[in-house]
């Protein structure tokens, strides 16, 4: 072969590659009609979300901050009637110090704090900071939504009046 002839080749080689490279498109059967595809505009719908939601989260929309009152919860024994991550039974206790003691049935009571400024509830424990929802909260009831680092925590806390109030470490 020639010189000359080479650049030919590689050209007429690299347009048949390029070629062969491209997106083929299927072949429609002759006299078939081609029917487009029609979807419903949901644009102005809400957005729905298929994941089952579990039985905590139903009625788990937080309380608006200026109408939660901190006297309602501080100064009482709060008892864990149904948790995600915690022990039935557990008792908390939110003392007007700012003291948080966390009692569970089978361990030794931790020491903590909490605070509630600006509407938001922090709980400290063992020196970690979680921020907490107040979900819903009345005479009767106390539910807490704790976003640990491990994931948001459900806490639905009844009055014990049968514990005492305990005192600060």
């Amino acid at each position: 072969m020639t010189a000359s002839r080479k650049p030919c080749l590689w050209t007429a080689s690299l347009v048949l590659a390029l070629g062969a490279c491209q997106q083929q498109t299927p072949p429609t059967e002759p006299n078939s009609p081609i029917e487009a595809q029609t979807t419903a505009d949901t644009s102005a719908q809400p957005a729905r979300s298929t994941d089952a939601p579990t039985p905590m989260a139903e009625t788990a929309t937080a309380t608006p901050a200026a109408a939660v009152d901190p006297a309602a919860f501080v100064g009482k024994v709060w008892r864990v009637k149904e948790a995600s991550a915690v022990e039935p039974g557990t008792t908390y206790a939110f003392l007007a110090d700012g003291t948080l003691v966390i009692d569970s049935p089978n361990g030794t009571p931790l020491y903590g704090q909490w605070t509630f400024a600006d509407g938001a509830l922090t709980l400290v424990e063992e020196g970690l900071s979680y921020p907490a929802d107040i979900l819903k909260l009345d005479a009767g009831a106390f539910h807490l939504r704790s976003h640990n680092p491990g994931g948001a925590v459900d806490i639905q806390l009844v009055p014990a009046p049968d514990v005492a109030l305990p005192t600060r470490k």
